[in-house]
């Protein structure tokens, strides 16, 4: 079993910069791929990033790439979601997920456990 704790999020005003942070325990080094997801109100979940824990390969939704970066500790214990340039439509609860399986993207169903998110909160 993983566990999953995210921290980090908070209110920023529009164009500004926050750090998620997202701290793995049990059986960590099961992990093959991790990722942020992002949830507003009266919508879909959605990947935002997500990066390969062997091999450190990223991947980034088109609406962040370019602002977001995702990364992790050496230990793979922590991962961390920069995002900078923040705009008035990323404000969600933004989720930390693992899996195990060998292949994953920026789908929900693919991951398999997921943490209790952190809010962010934009404003102009």
């Amino acid at each position: 079993q993983v566990k999953l704790v995210e921290s980090g999020g908070g209110s920023v005003q529009a164009g500004g910069s926050l750090m998620l942070s997202c701290a793995v325990s049990g059986d960590a080094a099961s992990n093959r791929c991790m990722g942020w997801f992002r949830q507003a109100p009266g919508k879909e979940r959605e990947g935002v990033a997500q990066i390969y824990n062997y091999g450190g390969l990223e991947n980034y939704a088109s609406s962040v790439k370019g602002r977001f970066s995702i990364s992790q500790d050496n230990a793979k214990t922590t991962m961390y979601l920069r995002m900078n340039s923040l705009k008035l439509d990323d404000p969600a609860m933004y989720y930390c997920a693992a899996t195990a399986f060998l292949t994953c993207g920026l789908g929900k169903e693919a991951y398999e456990f997921w943490g209790q998110g952190t809010q962010v909160t934009v404003s102009s």
